[in-house]
């Protein structure tokens, strides 16, 4: 491409690109990655690393990007849910040429596919690289994941909350990800290690291994906001999306991917996958709460704001704003618990959408209400239910 002067020149190049290429589609999400392959199947991908990916946005950077492609012979299929290209110094010149008007404000947050077009750039062609070391990612469906690269630029799209918690489609996600050991933050092979344990102990080069996983963990690609603390890094698995100000403790503290927090929370406890907390609520040490795949039936818990889940207690229940499970409680979908009346008519007026009747409920018929506070009785070990009396606020000074 020849090089861009102004920006007019390069916003009549993106539209001359998006209505003469045929069947032209804007992405749904696209980055460039570094990609880590396997140390024994150099064709096998085990990571990608993405410093800046673009979900429903930036689609003059995508038109310059095909564009690009497209003058190296590329063949882009805007019918297929996802298209992985190796790029190379010719197609990042061609990029920086149309570019050009913006070069100036690259490292403004206007413009971060052009700092990383530059960087890249400077990078390659001082150190060099390898074929296949780089390469740029469209999703043009959000479909089930079928490659490693577009498998990753779904997690940062929810570990960056680009998505919605639950808001983006994992199928396949298990199958596409290869179970890896991670050192220090790389990604090597199970079999590249077996294959070569004898002369790696042999010679005192045998890595240390941090853990076995599928997924790395959320600080080895995420920075998070400056109010955000994570006291373990074992305690937060990539994928996972936490709200400015969380605090995860460690201990018995965890989340798991396409799960999280939306505002202010202090997490001593397991929050499972798919399950979502709300603003200023506690989640106690050792406090569980069940994912779609661990006794929910499939539907996934949401917890509202100001809630606390006691120390050692579990949750298999949505709950709304303002509600206490007592430490060391199990609350299934089928628990059977007691409302006094004069509980029950103190319930009703802060869920006045609910309609209850009788003295003892399922506790899937209490599900997403406000003001709840389970108890047990501990002269007959039964199951009640009151209206919370008191605000779950955090201690502001520990977010």
């Amino acid at each position: 491409m020849q090089i861009i002067h102004t920006s007019e020149e390069f916003k009549e190049l993106v539209n001359n690109i998006t209505t003469t290429t045929p069947n032209y589609k804007n992405p749904l999400a696209f980055g460039i990655a570094r990609i880590d392959s396997g140390q024994l199947h150099t064709d096998k991908v085990l990571q990608a690393t993405y410093p800046v990916i673009n979900w429903n946005e930036n689609f003059g950077s995508a038109a310059i990007f095909i564009e690009a492609l497209k003058e190296q012979g590329k063949i882009i299929d805007f019918t297929k849910d996802e298209m992985i290209f190796n790029i190379d110094l010719s197609f990042l010149k061609n990029c920086l040429n149309s570019f050009t008007p913006y070069s100036d404000e690259a490292y403004g947050d206007a413009h971060k596919n052009i700092q990383v077009i530059s960087a890249l750039y400077a990078q390659m062609s001082e150190n060099g690289y390898k074929e296949g070391e780089f390469r740029i990612v469209f999703l043009f469906n959000d479909a089930p994941c079928v490659s490693v690269e577009a498998t990753y630029l779904k997690l940062y799209a929810l570990s960056l909350a680009k998505v919605e918690i639950r808001g983006v489609n994992l199928n396949g996600a298990f199958g596409a990800l290869p179970n890896v050991a991670w050192s220090n933050g790389t990604p090597i092979e199970l079999e590249w290690l077996r294959t070569f344990e004898v002369e790696l102990k042999l010679a005192n080069e045998y890595p240390h291994i941090d853990f076995v996983d599928k997924f790395p963990r959320f600080l080895q690609h995420i920075i998070p906001a400056d109010n955000t603390r994570i006291l373990d890094t074992s305690k937060v698995r990539f994928g996972a999306q936490l709200h400015a100000g969380t605090t995860v403790m460690p201990g018995a503290s965890y989340i798991n991917f396409n799960a999280g927090t939306k505002g202010a929370v202090m997490v001593e406890g397991r929050i499972s996958s798919s399950a979502v907390v709300g603003d200023g609520s506690d989640i106690g040490g050792g406090a569980s709460i069940l994912g779609v795949l661990s006794g929910t039936d499939g539907n996934p818990i949401t917890i509202g704001k100001n809630t606390l889940l006691g120390a050692n207690s579990t949750c298999g229940i949505p709950l709304g704003d303002g509600c206490i499970i007592d430490g060391g409680l199990a609350i299934f979908a089928g628990t059977k618990v007691k409302i006094h009346p004069n509980e029950l008519e103190k319930i009703k007026q802060v869920n006045s959408q609910a309609d209850l009747k009788g003295e003892i409920f399922k506790a899937r018929e209490l599900a997403g209400l406000n003001g709840l506070h389970f108890r047990q009785n501990s002269l007959n070990g039964e199951f009640t239910v009151s209206r919370s009396t008191r605000e779950i606020k955090l201690n502001s000074e520990l977010h």
